[in-house]
């Protein structure tokens, strides 16, 4: 007999740890514009962010959670190593607005073999962010 397959819903969340909450939420509330939302209260520390019905949680470095940021992975193109990406509506604006907040492009602009534009910087502990749009 066939085990069936698990029944994946949604997409729910990704945990990154940090060194900084501050910087942190700088970055996620300031610049990427996602949301800081209600958090439970855990027995250490962290923020959760929210865009759509999808949550970023923050952790906060600690003895049970490894070091922050995205660790050696000796990746040769950064583009094909672990990162978030998040969809944006207007490209050259988000570009732009990368420029204007003082962040260095870790990669790109260039386009997708399907068109689509993406661009990646890095957060404050380095994790990789790629933005990414079908409109030009």
């Amino acid at each position: 007999m066939s085990v069936p397959p698990i029944s994946v819903r949604s997409f729910d969340h990704a945990t990154i740890v940090v060194s900084d909450l501050e910087k942190t939420e700088h970055f996620y509330v300031n610049v990427l514009g996602l949301e800081k939302t209600t958090r439970p209260g855990f027995d250490f520390k962290g923020n959760w962010y929210e865009i759509e019905n999808t949550l970023i949680h923050v952790i906060l470095a600690n003895d049970d959670s490894g070091l922050p940021g995205p660790g050696e992975r000796s990746v040769k193109s950064v583009t094909r190593g672990n990162h978030l990406a998040f969809g944006v509506s207007d490209f050259n604006q988000t570009v732009d607005l990368i420029k204007q907040h003082g962040i260095a492009i870790a990669a790109g602009p260039k386009k997708r073999p399907d068109g689509a534009a993406q661009v990646y910087i890095r957060d404050p502990d380095g994790h990789l962010i790629e933005l990414c749009s079908t409109q030009m």
